[in-house]
């Protein structure tokens, strides 16, 4: 194979990686949320609810008690 054909075959396979990002992207944005979650958001009450401790949420939440 040429140098010509190698740089199409990258191109192409760029392209397609390209292509599945987009379509998988479009794909999970339309998917709507599982029942019960639609309307979650983020708050203290969230955070007692969970059990990580140590994620940013929580200690963003949590500074006036440490």
């Amino acid at each position: 194979m040429t140098s010509t054909g190698y740089l199409i075959l990258a191109i192409g396979i760029i392209a397609a990686l390209i292509v599945i990002f987009v379509v998988s992207f479009v794909l999970y944005m339309r998917t709507p949320a599982p029942k019960g979650c639609e309307k979650l958001g983020i708050g203290p009450k969230n955070c007692e609810e969970c059990d990580v401790k140590g994620c940013m949420i929580y200690k963003s939440h949590h500074k006036e008690e440490e």
